[in-house]
């Protein structure tokens, strides 16, 4: 049986320094943390030292596993919610991470699936038979419009925001997009199927053309929904023991 869960039991006192040593902190780092709201504000010896009790070791423990899922900044924002009674807002304050997490999500499944849709078209797109150039080569706005089935319009509004930058040729002056524009081009028109904002897929593209291109990309995603999927445990352990922390102060 652990120190903490001795104390638990026990219902003792607690100093600095026994809430500090259970999670390799300074006695300093609790002090900082009950003057930030993090912890309750805790009792006086007739001495003047701190007094922390279980409720404490609690606090510090929600607040501990909330850090991963929510950031520091925002775990703060939760615990001082919690001791100041405005549990709703702590509440709001959680929803707003897993909306946040939703979201991202949801980007990145347009990504992927904005690659998968490039994958298809390279394969359409390839030439029929040895010595066909069908498919392949620059393309000027009014063939990849109808390729892509929009106007060429809208391509142009895409090349002020900066989602495609075709060269221009240098005896007409007309756009011309070669395969890296095609390219983004296709995922640009993804996206905006998704229902994504041009200034969201913005920074999107620049992903892709300062990772050379879709392929190097993938590990790259591979390592986002990873990270997703740890920071969604990372709520859970969080809740929990917040939920600990919320049972103990009744």
């Amino acid at each position: 049986m652990g120190w903490v869960t001795r104390n638990l039991q026990s219902g003792r006192r607690l100093r600095p320094i026994d809430l500090a040593r259970g999670h390799g902190l300074s006695t300093q780092a609790i002090r900082n943390y009950e003057e930030a709201g993090i912890l309750p504000a805790a009792d006086r010896t007739p001495h003047g030292y701190r007094a922390y009790t279980p409720l404490h070791e609690r606090a510090l423990a929600a607040f501990l596993a909330l850090v991963p899922g929510h950031g520091h900044g925002t775990a703060a924002s939760i615990m001082r919610a919690v001791n100041e009674g405005a549990a709703d807002e702590a509440f709001g304050l959680i929803d707003g991470t897993h909306a946040e997490l939703l979201a991202d999500r949801r980007t990145l499944e347009a990504v992927e699936n904005a690659l998968r849709d490039l994958a298809s078209a390279a394969v359409a797109d390839r030439p029929a038979a040895a010595g066909s150039t069908a498919g392949s080569g620059p393309l000027f706005i009014g063939p990849l419009a109808g390729r892509l089935g929009i106007r060429p319009a809208t391509l142009r509004a895409w090349e002020r925001a900066g989602l495609v930058r075709p060269r221009r040729d240098p005896l007409t002056g007309y756009r011309v997009y070669d395969e890296a524009d095609v390219r983004d081009a296709r995922m640009a028109h993804q996206l905006r199927r998704g229902g994504y904002l041009l200034e969201q897929i913005a920074p999107l593209l620049a992903q892709v053309r300062a990772a050379g291109g879709p392929e190097p990309l993938e590990s790259a995603l591979t390592a986002w929904r990873t990270r997703l999927s740890s920071r969604g445990r990372a709520l859970l352990t969080g809740a929990a023991a917040l939920d600990a922390y919320l049972h103990a102060r009744g």
